[in-house]
Formats: C-alpha cells, sequence, structure tokens
C-alpha cells in the first residue's frame, strides 16, 4: 500500500517526487510540471448575475399569482389595481435583493490567504517567486512570519512552529518536526511534520519540499466542498412557501366558484350573459383574488426581519441574509468551537505547585516569596516581547510564554521592569529534542541559569527541590500528572547557580541544564468564559442541545466541556478518526449522546451538521478558521468570529459575531424566536383580515339577490388593495415590533415540520376571519335599508362606503386582538408602534373617506352622523367578542 507523505522519510519523498535537496527542481522540471499539474491557484466559483439574484426574489408562487392578479386587471381595464399589484411586487424584490446582498465571497478570501510570494529552490539558487508558480517537488525556504504556500513536507526544522489554528481549531502553534510517522491514519492536526497552505510561520526556520498544490491542498480541498455545499431554503422560507401555495389555491378556488356563481346567476335569471355580466363577473373575481392573497406580507417580512437584522448588530451580531434572521430562533442545535467561543482564547495560568502546595491563581491570589521568584523566573526565560502603549500592556509572542506574563501582571509585578531589570546574558532557544529553554541572568545574589520546559525532562535533570530538605520529586510528579488530568498545559521553572567567570559562549546544555533547583510547576489553560456557562444554562431551559467541536487534543476539550455543564457523566467524547472509524448506522445511533468531538477534520464537521440535519434538527455551526467553512455554509445557521475569524468563515456565514462569544449566539436566539413569533402575529393578523374581506364578497354575491334584489358588489378591488397595502401593512409591521415575551426562551424550538397553522392558530384565523366579514356585511346590509327610500345606485354606494369604512376600521381595532392569542391587550407590555401605526391608519382612511377628490377615485360618498355612531359600535364589536372569549378560555384552564 502507498504510504502518505507524512510516513516517508525524507529519501523516499526526494526520490518519489523526483527532487533535488541541494538544488531544488530545474527550469525544465518545472515547466513540464505546470503542464502536468497546472498553476497553484484555487479555482473560482462563478457568481451569479445581479439578475438572476433578482429572479429569485421573484420566484415564489405568491408572487406568481399577484403577477397574474395585475394581468387580470389590465384586462378588465383596472389600470391603477394592476399598477399598485406590480409595484408591490417589485418594491418587494429590491427590498429583498439590497438587504440580504448575499456575496459569494469564500473562495476568493481562501484566494487572499495565500502568501504572493514564496523562497525558493531552483537551480541551486534561491530565488523569490509568484506563489503561483510553486509546483510539486520545490525547496521551499521558511522563515517566521511566511505563509505556506502549498501543502508541504518539512525536511528541515529549526524550532520550526506554525499556526494552524485556522485550518485544524488547533489553539496553540503546532512544532514541526522531520521524522517519519510511522502510524496509519493520523489526524491532520497530528502530522506534525507537514505544512498546509494558508497557514503561517511562527517561530524558528526551515525547509519543506512541496508535496501538494491549488485544489489538491488541504485548502482546495476545503475550497471544492465549499463550493460544493448548496443553499437550501430556511424554515421561514419553506413555511412561506407552503402558505404561498395554500393561499394561491384558496384565491384561485374562490375567484372560480364566484365567477362560476355569477355567470350561473345570469344564465338562471336572463338565460343569457351579457358582456357586462362576464366582465362584472371578472371584476369580481379579480377583487376575491387580490382580497385572498395578502400582498403586503412578503414586503412585511422582508421589512420586520431587516428591523430584526439592525437590532441584533447592537447586540453584537450582525446577519448577512434576512431569513437567517427567523432560523435563529428555530434553532435546536449549536455545534459550537471551543476556543475563543467558549473559551476566552487565552492561554491562563490558573495553578501553580511549589513548595509542595498547590496555589490556585485568580485576581484575588495573594502572592508569596516562593511564587514571587516563580512568576519572575518565568517571566525572564521567555521570549515575549512586551511594551506599555497607553497605559496598557502589549505583548507579541507564544500564547504560552505570554501566559508567564500575564501572571505577573494578576501579580501586581511590571514585567517590563523585570525584563529590564535582569538583562539576558546568554541563551538556549528551546528546541524540540531538549523540550527545554533556558536563558541566563545575573542577579544580586550571583548568576543563575533559568530553565522552563516540559516536566518530565527537568524532573530527570533536579538534584534538589526548592522548599525541599530531601530530595522528593514524586510529589511534583504526582502534582504533574493531576495538572494533565485537569487538561493543564504543565511547564517545570527550575535554576541553576553558575560561576561568573566561566565564559558564557562555551557553555552547553550539558553545563546549564544539568543539576538543577526546580522551583515549581505552572498549569496554564485557556479557561471557559464566565458568560457562555449561563448562555449553555440558557439553551439547556429553551430545550437547545449545546455541541462542542474542536480541534483540540480530547483531554483539553472534555475538561472544559465538564466545566461548562456541555457534558455529563452519561454523555461521550469522541475523536475525529473515532468518528472516521464509524458507519452512518452507528453514528446515528449514538448522535444523541456524543456531546464533544475533537481533533476534528473539516470533513468531520459537515458529517456531523448533516446528521443532525437529518434528524430534524435546525442546525447552528460556529467557527472562525478555513476549516470550518464547509460545515458553516453546509448548517442552517452559519455563523463566524468576527474578530479571530478569518474571512473565508465570513464569507461562508450567515451571521458573524463582533465579540466571538457564545452568549452571543443565545442573544441572538432569543431575538430570532421573538422574530418568528411577530412574524406569526402578522400571518394572524392579515390573513384573518383577508379571509373577513372574502367573506364579504362572497357574501354579497351569493346573497345579494336574496338579500337585495340583485347581484351587488359589496367591496371593490380597489378598497381592498388600499386596506391591505395601507391601513394594514402599517399594522402589521407593528406587530412585527412587539416586544420580547417574558418566556420566550422557556420554551421549546419550534417544529419546523409543523405547519404555520398548528396548535390551534388556523381555526383561530379563520374565526376571526369570519367575525370580520359578517360585521362587514353587517355593515352593508345597514348601510342598504337606511337608504330604503333612495334610488338603487345610492343605496349601493352608501352601504359600499359604510363596508369600506367597517372593514378598515375593525381591522385596526382587530391587530390588537392579534398581540397576544390568551392575554387580555389591557395587561401587555406597552408596544408605541401598535399606536403611531394606528393613528397614521386611521388618518389616512378619514383622509380617503373625507376629501372629494379621493371619495371619486373609491367610489364612496359622505356619511350622516348616525352612520357613523352605528359604525363605530360595529368597529369595536370584534375586541369586545375576542376579549371576551379570552376572560372564558383563562377561566377554564
Amino acid at each position: 500500500m502507498e504510504k502518505n507523505n507524512y510516513q516517508k522519510n525524507i529519501e523516499e519523498l526526494i526520490v518519489s517526487l523526483d527532487s533535488n535537496l541541494e538544488n531544488g527542481l530545474t527550469d525544465e522540471q518545472v515547466l513540464s510540471r505546470h503542464e502536468s499539474y497546472g498553476f497553484n491557484q484555487l479555482d473560482e466559483m462563478e457568481k451569479r448575475s445581479w439578475f438572476l439574484r433578482f429572479f429569485d426574489q421573484i420566484n415564489d408562487f405568491m408572487i406568481y399569482v399577484l403577477i397574474a392578479a395585475s394581468i387580470l386587471s389590465f384586462i378588465t381595464d383596472e389600470i391603477s389595481e394592476g399598477f399598485l399589484i406590480l409595484a408591490i411586487v417589485l418594491i418587494n424584490a429590491l427590498l429583498g435583493l439590497f438587504q440580504e446582498a448575499k456575496a459569494e465571497k469564500a473562495l476568493e478570501s481562501i484566494k487572499a490567504m495565500s502568501s504572493p510570494q514564496a523562497k525558493v529552490l531552483r537551480n541551486g539558487t534561491q530565488i523569490l517567486i509568484d506563489v503561483k508558480n510553486i509546483t510539486v517537488g520545490d525547496i521551499v525556504i521558511l522563515d517566521a512570519g511566511d505563509y505556506v504556500p502549498a501543502d508541504v513536507r518539512i525536511i528541515e526544522s529549526i524550532n520550526l512552529k506554525t499556526d494552524e489554528s485556522p485550518l485544524t481549531g488547533e489553539a496553540l502553534p503546532v512544532e514541526k518536526t522531520v521524522d517519519a510517522i510511522k502510524a496509519d491514519d493520523v489526524a491532520l492536526g497530528d502530522r506534525t511534520n507537514l505544512g498546509f497552505m494558508g497557514t503561517v510561520v511562527t517561530y524558528g526556520r526551515g525547509k519543506a519540499i512541496v508535496t501538494d498544490i491549488a485544489m489538491k491542498t488541504q485548502l482546495g480541498k476545503i475550497a471544492t466542498m465549499l463550493s460544493e455545499t448548496k443553499d437550501e431554503d430556511t424554515p421561514l422560507q419553506q413555511s412561506m412557501a407552503k402558505l404561498g401555495k395554500t393561499l394561491a389555491i384558496l384565491a384561485l378556488g374562490i375567484t372560480f366558484i364566484i365567477f362560476a356563481i355569477t355567470i350561473g346567476e345570469a344564465y338562471i335569471i336572463d338565460g343569457t350573459a351579457s358582456f357586462d355580466v362576464w366582465k362584472e363577473a371578472l371584476l369580481t373575481s379579480v377583487a376575491l383574488a387580490v382580497a385572498a392573497i395578502p400582498e403586503g406580507l412578503p414586503a412585511i417580512i422582508t421589512i420586520v426581519l431587516a428591523l430584526g437584522m439592525q437590532n441584533l448588530v447592537k447586540k453584537e451580531a450582525i446577519i448577512r441574509t434576512l431569513p437567517a434572521v427567523e432560523t435563529l430562533g428555530s434553532t435546536s442545535i449549536i455545534c459550537s468551537d471551543k476556543t475563543g467561543t467558549l473559551t476566552q482564547n487565552l492561554m491562563t495560568v490558573t495553578k501553580v505547585y511549589t513548595h509542595d502546595s498547590y496555589i490556585d491563581i485568580n485576581d484575588q491570589t495573594k502572592t508569596t516569596e516562593a511564587l514571587d521568584k516563580l512568576t519572575l523566573m518565568g517571566s525572564l526565560c521567555n521570549d515575549t516581547k512586551v511594551s506599555i502603549q497607553d497605559g496598557t500592556y502589549v505583548k507579541i509572542g507564544d500564547p504560552t510564554e505570554i501566559a508567564f506574563i500575564d501572571l505577573a501582571i494578576i501579580l501586581k509585578k511590571d514585567p517590563t521592569k523585570i525584563l529590564k531589570e535582569n538583562v539576558r546574558l546568554y541563551e538556549l532557544p528551546f528546541d524540540s529534542t531538549r523540550k527545554m529553554m533556558t536563558t541566563v541572568h545575573d542577579f544580586k545574589d550571583g548568576r543563575y541559569a533559568v530553565i522552563k520546559g516540559a516536566p518530565d525532562i527537568i524532573f530527570g535533570r533536579t538534584i534538589k527541590v526548592e522548599g525541599q530538605d530531601n530530595l522528593n520529586i514524586k510529589t511534583y510528579e504526582k502534582s504533574n500528572q493531576e495538572m494533565s488530568d485537569q487538561a493543564l498545559r504543565v511547564l517545570a521553572v527550575a535554576y541553576k547557580k553558575l560561576d561568573k567567570s566561566v565564559n558564557l559562549k562555551s557553555l552547553k546544555s550539558e553545563d546549564l541544564e544539568t543539576d538543577l533547583t526546580l522551583l515549581g510547576l505552572i498549569g496554564m489553560i485557556d479557561p471557559a468564559r464566565p458568560e457562555a456557562k449561563d448562555a449553555i444554562e440558557l439553551c439547556n431551559q429553551a430545550g437547545i442541545k449545546t455541541i462542542m467541536i474542536t480541534g483540540d487534543h480530547i483531554n483539553t476539550a472534555v475538561a472544559i466541556a465538564k466545566d461548562l455543564k456541555i457534558l455529563s457523566s452519561t454523555e461521550i467524547a469522541i475523536t475525529g478518526k473515532d468518528l472516521d472509524h464509524m458507519d452512518d448506522d452507528e453514528f446515528y445511533e449514538k448522535l444523541e449522546l456524543i456531546r464533544v468531538y475533537a481533533r476534528v477534520s473539516p470533513e468531520n464537521k459537515v458529517r456531523i451538521v448533516d446528521a443532525w440535519r437529518k434528524a430534524g434538527k435546525v442546525v447552528a455551526m460556529t467557527g472562525d478558521g478555513v476549516n470550518d467553512a464547509p460545515s458553516i455554509k453546509k448548517a442552517d445557521i452559519g455563523i463566524a468570529m468576527g474578530i479571530t475569524g478569518t474571512e473565508v468563515a465570513k464569507g461562508a456565514a450567515d451571521m458573524v459575531l463582533t465579540d466571538d462569544n457564545f452568549a452571543t449566539i443565545v442573544n441572538a436566539v432569543s431575538e430570532g424566536r421573538t422574530i418568528f413569533a411577530n412574524i406569526k402575529k402578522a400571518i394572524h393578523y392579515l390573513l384573518s383580515c383577508n379571509i373577513g374581506e372574502i367573506i364579504t364578497i362572497f357574501l354579497g354575491t351569493t346573497l345579494g339577490i336574496l338579500v337585495f334584489s340583485g347581484r351587488v358588489t359589496t367591496l371593490t378591488a380597489v378598497q381592498i388593495l388600499w386596506v391591505n397595502l395601507v391601513t394594514d401593512s402599517l399594522m402589521a409591521i407593528a406587530l412585527g415590533l412587539e416586544p420580547k415575551e417574558d418566556n420566550i426562551m422557556q420554551q421549546m424550538p419550534r417544529d419546523t415540520k409543523k405547519s404555520i397553522f398548528a396548535d390551534g392558530l388556523g381555526k383561530k384565523i379563520a374565526l376571526q376571519g369570519l367575525l370580520l366579514g359578517l360585521i362587514s356585511f353587517s355593515a352593508y346590509t345597514i348601510g342598504w335599508f337606511l337608504e330604503s327610500s333612495a334610488l338603487r345606485a345610492d343605496k349601493m354606494i352608501t352601504a359600499e362606503t359604510m363596508t369600506f369604512i367597517v372593514l378598515a376600521l375593525s381591522q385596526l381595532a382587530h391587530a390588537f386582538n392579534v398581540r397576544s392569542q390568551t392575554s387580555s391587550l389591557f395587561k401587555l407590555k406597552r408596544n408605541k408602534y401598535m399606536y403611531y401605526a394606528l393613528f397614521a391608519s386611521l388618518a389616512l382612511q378619514l383622509i380617503v373617506v373625507f376629501l372629494p377628490f379621493t371619495r371619486r377615485i373609491f367610489g364612496i360618498t359622505t356619511l350622516s352622523l348616525s352612520m357613523w355612531v352605528i359604525i363605530i359600535g360595529l368597529v369595536l364589536l370584534p375586541v369586545l367578542i375576542v376579549e371576551t372569549s379570552k376572560i372564558i378560555k383563562r377561566k377554564q384552564s
């Protein structure tokens, strides 16, 4: 079986890749390989045109019905209605297009991560070339600060470390080795003799041979996964699609029935149907189609989502796509990265062992002489660059070494003063063979070598322990194990007194790093965010399961997960390798029990998201690295970190956290739940109002001959459009801005398989719509018989006017009923937007009624005082009836 690149020794690699360790490739080899492998650049994703994006906005069944209604309006010479409907369609499409602006930047961001130039050996000479010209077999020179230009195998490492967190999720820089790794199936984060395209060299220097370029690299594979991941409809989009089809079928059915009844009546009464009858039937059908479809609903949902988006920005969450605002509220699984999201992304000393006792480190820790000495030595044997800018310490260096500096700051020691007063005279840099670092300094009582490194190595070189009369290293060995079991990264600090007369440059490891005095052990970890624990508890109350997915080692992940109450005693943690060895059946069987995944690959993350989605859950996936991008895009709601996140992750995400905080996700979920609840209220309101309009027209058409001795038009298309677009829409938007309910996060996530009309909402909409329709038809009947002595045409216009006013105003009053299905409107939190909308809608309606110009447009007339008294009574009737039903329901429950 062919060996993996990390399993081959250097000689095997040179032969298999036909390269030369000393001279690199020749020009002829480079030319030939460019023809065979192509250039070292990632494929570009084809962008959708603005026209196609615009089409996406109108590619909806409800929109098609609206367009059909506008065409009917033009055919029947109802030009104003036709243009009004088309204007609605256009405005909604533009709102969606410009609010979402979902630019696909992920691949461009991946390309931007590649270093523009790299140092290689060609024809025996070191040259600088464009990264795209790198090819398989090239010998690459790597120095601190360089991006790794392709996937490479390390062939020389002098303290070489790379930051692979964007690719693997590993929190700490990875020390690189040259030796072959014999094991099979080694996780990406453990392939320490490989370097990966897009990662960065943070320390040391070395050489490497290029093994893969372009789309064959790990970065390229992620880019492929990203481009193959298709966007899917959100729960809200799916619900709205079903609603649109239901309403469209309803509209077409009712329209056909009324059309048939109108023509049938003509044949029954007159024996024929004249052109005027056919035209009247068609006009009535158009009015019904307009009444059945809530024209403003798409735009109202867009506006409510956009306002929700702006509100979330104030709470440190930037939403990149409008539907994602609501999807948050449906979330039942949050797959969260550990580093920086659940933790502080800051290696922190939390425990010290010295003088045979533990010291917990926090802001209240009281210093001791032993702790002071340990802190002093740890700060000196350290390559962190420290300065003070604007009264704040600025630290540049390895996270582990920065932790020593932070320890000094916690203990009220000035690290800049420590470094200045104890100048480094000599050093032996850290390397992977010795696993130690040594620096030499002069103190008041003499010259000392200070050693920091792996505890097991330093224990073996210790002849004395600070604070002990007799050497007892076992207590430190036990403490080292205990701290490691707590997932702490443990380093030992020791020292050795030197003879000042000895030439420092002649000293070697055996002179400085033997016969040591052990000073103590330092335990550090990237600690959990304090607010993350409360947020996870809130998730548990809300029925949301938190899953930790990280590139870190499993021990570290488990420790943090237990601290945050993510992992209980009955649940399990596994590695990416464990997951690879599971078939789908075994994985699905254990899915509910697995709460922690460690050392995972990008493919693992996508598989985890897929599994939960197949289980019917709405999944949110967080991440910051390139390796997170495919799973971020695959999830129902992809979340990227704004501070530490790569541009690739941000480009693939639906939401970006500006504070990288898990608690912000939970806050956003509560906002999303509120937004959906409010959208539901808007739908409840609009549909009950539209059913009221249908009932009004239906009763006029079917009962007109019996009650009014002939067919009557209770409402015209233009009157319905006015109510739907102006008065109703403002109130619906106000309902979309209802305050958050107190118990919103004590409810279980909504079942996305359930209809939007589930849990009794459909019944309420139908009954309340029937109530509004009966009240409006009653207004027509009353208006007709109040004008008993008038001509038929005068009766009709008076009755239509009363119906139009009662319909509009009763719907405004009904909006207050919809605020809560159980609580009295007099006990709800104040929603100032409802009163603004009521005032504006009422003013617009009264302008239409009282201005002669607008009365002519809407075909209405003036009314007497007695008629207005009747109108007010009818308008308040829905509120009285619904409030009474709420009282009865509360008493029964």
